[in-house]
C-alpha cells in the first residue's frame, strides 16, 4: 500500500547566540506532509513576497509545518477559532501564487 503523505525530515542547528550562551542545540525530526514542500518553496520564491529570498523559504516551511498540524488536530478546540481565518489566509495565498 503507498502512503498518500510525503515524508520529510528536517534538522534545526542552533548556530549563534547574541548572548555567546555556548549553546551547541540540535534537534532532527521526521514528519509526513501531504504537500510536496520544496515545489510550494520554489513558488513562494518565485513570487517573490519578501523583502529577502530565504524569508520565503523560512515562510513556506513554517506554513506547511503548521497547517499540517492544524489539519490533523482541526477537532481541538485550541484552534478552532483560528482555523476560518486560516482557510481565507490559505485561499488568498493561493490566489497570489497564481499570477
Amino acid at each position: 500500500m503507498e502512503k498518500k503523505h510525503n515524508k520529510y525530515r528536517i534538522t534545526l542547528e542552533h548556530l549563534h547566540s547574541p548572548k555567546d550562551l555556548g549553546l551547541n542545540e540540535t534537534i532532527d525530526f521526521e514528519f509526513e506532509n501531504h504537500d510536496e514542500i520544496f515545489s510550494i518553496i520554489e513558488r513562494i520564491q518565485e513570487s517573490n513576497p519578501f523583502e529577502k529570498e530565504n524569508q520565503a523559504t523560512e515562510f513556506a516551511v513554517g506554513l506547511k509545518l503548521f497547517s499540517e498540524v492544524l489539519l490533523k488536530n482541526r477537532d481541538n478546540e485550541l484552534l478552532e477559532e483560528f482555523l476560518p481565518q486560516f482557510g481565507a489566509f490559505m485561499k488568498k495565498l493561493k490566489a497570489s501564487l497564481k499570477t
